[in-house]
């Protein structure tokens, strides 16, 4: 989709993922240790969701409070969330890497894979698209597809968020999810790869 054509130095990659994040971690721990207490915490809302972690909303009235898992109607518009640490309350909302697509589907409808990553019939992907790094905030309600509204990429959520349609070069990276008391929380990291092919070619971009 034209991604062999485009050279590093001309079209920068971003990619970011978990052992990115992490090995940075680990290096501002050990070349940092009188790091004070609001740096670290900094450090860690940059970290990507965790295990057991809750998800919650992002933005709105409904901000950092978690989503159960009977919040969303079937097939209605896709939220924005990130996940929320139980243990301190602090979402990780410190890179936009972290956000969120959260939306309920019909479960008889995914896809194996995507089925085995939901917890009834919500699944939650990246909310940055992997082209320009727009946020993903359209809902295509007859086809059932997520779209970008910068160039009109399309991701098919009950089939892992693959591409199709527009520019995107990859599909988006999905988490996978599941309840603990009712609330929808992480059960494992991102799969797929994060990130965007070319920053900074919208306003909505990086």
């Amino acid at each position: 989709m034209g991604e062999q054509a485009l050279s590093k130095t001309d079209k920068p990659e971003i990619d970011v993922n978990r052992r990115q994040v992490l090995g940075c971690m680990c290096v501002l721990g050990f070349s940092l240790p009188g790091m004070n207490e609001a740096n670290a915490q900094d450090v860690a809302l940059m970290l990507p969701p965790q295990v057991n972690d809750l998800i919650a909303y992002a933005y709105g009235d409904n901000a950092g409070k978690p989503v159960s898992a009977a919040d969303l109607e079937l097939e209605s518009k896709q939220i924005f969330a990130f996940a929320l640490d139980p243990a301190s309350g602090m979402m990780r909302n410190g890179t936009r890497m972290n956000q969120l697509l959260l939306i309920r589907l019909d479960p008889a409808a995914l896809a194996p894979a995507t089925a085995a990553r939901s917890a009834n019939g919500l699944v939650a992907y990246s909310g940055v698209c992997s082209h320009t790094g727009c946020d993903v905030t359209d809902w295509n309600a007859e086809f059932k597809r997520f779209q970008c509204p910068c160039h009109e990429s399309q991701f098919d959520p009950g089939n892992g968020a693959k591409v199709v349609g527009g520019p995107a070069p990859w599909q988006l990276a999905a988490l996978p999810l599941k309840e603990i008391d009712g609330q929808l929380a992480v059960a494992g990291e991102f799969e797929g790869r994060l990130g965007f092919l070319q920053p900074g070619l919208s306003p909505f971009g990086i």
